[in-house]
Parts: structure tokens; C-alpha cells; sequence
């Protein structure tokens, strides 16, 4: 069974992509790529969900 975690970030954001319809894709600079929540994200309220993380492959 796959395990699924929820981590509820607070942080700030350009304007422009709170004006954006539900469901639309960005990136997020070493991050991941994100989608804007299709229940939750409104006006007021912007909502996006990690849909997969970025690959660390820099030697350490």
C-alpha cells in the first residue's frame, strides 16, 4: 500500500499565478512541478499540489 503524506506549506506568491484557473501546471524552481488545486483553488485562496519532486543528482 502506498503511503501518502500531507505537508501544508505557508509561503508568498506572484500575483499572477493566483489568477490562474484550477488545474493549471508550473514549476517551481528546485522544487518540482506543481498543479493549482482543482477543489480548492479560488480567488483568495491559492492552493497548489506537488505533483513530483525535483532529482537531486548533485554529488554531495
Amino acid at each position: 500500500m502506498e503511503q501518502v503524506s500531507l505537508k501544508a506549506v505557508m509561503a508568498y506568491v506572484e500575483p499572477s499565478p493566483a489568477k490562474v484557473p484550477a488545474g493549471t501546471r508550473f514549476q517551481f524552481e528546485w522544487h518540482g512541478y506543481f498543479a493549482t488545486d482543482i477543489v480548492d483553488h479560488k480567488d483568495g485562496k491559492v492552493v497548489f499540489n506537488r505533483v513530483t519532486g525535483m532529482k537531486d543528482s548533485f554529488s554531495k
